[in-house]
């Protein structure tokens, strides 16, 4: 090979692999974002099989603003991050927290809601007298989430709490409870509340819409409630946001650009207050 043929050779392999990264980074036509179903009030399916929810309604609003085509698909929970870095889609949108564990394996848009997370009990039960009920704590302030979580300890020894596979509330019980209660996960929400309300576990720990949602069904409401103090930050993450494929950031900006006008003509507050009854903007 002479040094022409391979200069040539080198700078075509440049020019095919900066082609293929421009390639990589672009908008597709139709951007198909993932969500579970099977989170209510955020995303769930209904009887005649069409998804609704907040992050429906949201992400559609978003999409317009951003001036992109979008469609929703089902995903179950466990495989919302494998399926998007098999380009089975494009984005999440799951209520899925911003934390670091996941930073190292997908990308985030800014977020576009933000919650605490707490317990939810048998209402006629012990633990219906978890101490600090509604009092929020910032697990960035590692003293005073240490006190709400040491006076709530007592009550829940050996007690059995539900959580959902794969989630920040799966690692808060590993993190702060291990040890103190046994921890019992399940594939969706919707089942770890049908097994509290039967009696069969003693608390289950989750974001606060989810479960003021599930607490205000009339199959709910006379067996579950809130109790005890709200944890948010550190391992509970910086607020929900959409998944993205690392690198995508074409994709980012626009999804980014569709969040910064929804939140500034208030639909995100709009929609929020008529799924959540609460102002989910997300907070600095």
């Amino acid at each position: 090979m002479t040094i022409r043929s391979a200069l040539a050779l080198v700078l075509s392999l440049a020019i095919g692999c900066a082609g293929a990264a421009r390639a990589e980074d672009t908008v597709p036509a139709t951007v198909r974002i993932a969500t579970e179903g099977a989170y209510a009030p955020y995303n769930f399916t209904k009887p005649d099989g069409t998804l609704d929810g907040y992050e429906i309604e949201l992400g559609r609003e978003i999409c317009a603003r951003a001036k992109i085509k979008c469609e929703f698909v089902a995903q179950d929970w466990d495989g919302v991050v494998p399926g998007l870095n098999a380009k089975k889609f494009d984005a999440i949108m799951s209520g899925m927290t911003i934390t670091d564990a996941r930073l190292k394996v997908v990308d985030f848009t800014k977020p576009y809601s933000g919650d605490s997370s707490g317990f939810a009990v048998d209402r006629n039960g012990p633990l219906a007298k978890l101490p600090m009920g509604g009092q929020k704590f910032s697990l960035m302030d590692e003293a005073e989430a240490a006190k709400a979580l040491d006076a709530i300890k007592p009550l829940l020894k050996g007690k059995t709490v539900g959580v959902q596979v794969s989630t920040i509330h799966a690692a808060f019980m590993d993190k702060y409870l291990k040890g103190t209660v046994e921890v019992r996960e399940y594939k969706t929400t919707e089942q770890h509340d049908l097994d509290l309300a039967a009696g069969r576990i003693d608390a289950i720990f989750a974001n606060d819409a989810p479960l003021r949602a599930t607490v205000e069904k009339p199959e709910f409401a006379d067996t579950v409630m809130l109790a005890g103090p709200r944890f948010r930050g550190g391992i509970l993450g910086r607020g929900v946001a959409m998944g993205l494929r690392k690198g995508e950031a074409k994709l980012k900006a626009k999804l980014d650009e569709g969040i910064d006008a929804v939140i500034a003509d208030g639909t995100l507050k709009k929609l929020s207050l008529k799924w959540f009854k609460a102002d989910m903007t997300p907070q600095g």
